[in-house]
């Protein structure tokens, strides 16, 4: 009877041991880094003080379909995608009516991972500002 004690709890230390040692893992993927937009030119790329909206084109490279154009910062969001190489948006008279300096950036979206457990996908990823001048 003995025997058959020291038995089952050798049984069951060794199906603990087993389940601990294989351990969880998500066997997650890191997001990578995603495509880098990169701004061309402004158009146009300056405005005057108190001027009314305008539409901004902004030229370039590697924008996705889902890419928006920040503002000194902040997205603007009626950002319009036109292709790859070119996006729209609507600049409201309210951002311009002092004149300095704006810096414009794109920003490409991050993408959600779809592998088991949402491993993988892409970082958000933001170009290099380009000056906007309004006098």
């Amino acid at each position: 009877m003995k025997t058959l004690s020291i038995v089952k709890a050798s049984v069951l230390a060794a199906s603990i041991a087993m389940t601990l040692a294989c351990g969880y893992s998500s066997k997650t993927t890191p997001a990578a880094p995603g495509t880098m937009p990169a701004i061309a030119t402004l158009n146009p790329d300056t405005a005057t003080a108190g001027s009314q909206a305008f539409t901004l084109t902004v030229n370039g490279s590697n924008f996705s379909s889902k890419a928006v154009v920040n503002w000194n910062g902040a997205a603007m969001s009626g950002t319009t995608y036109v292709s790859g190489n070119q996006l729209t948006v609507a600049i409201p008279a309210s951002a311009i009516e002092t004149a300095g300096s704006v810096q414009v950036t794109v920003t490409n979206p991050a993408v959600a991972g779809t592998g088991q457990y949402g491993s993988g996908g892409t970082l958000a990823e933001t170009s290099p500002a380009m000056t906007f001048t309004i006098n």
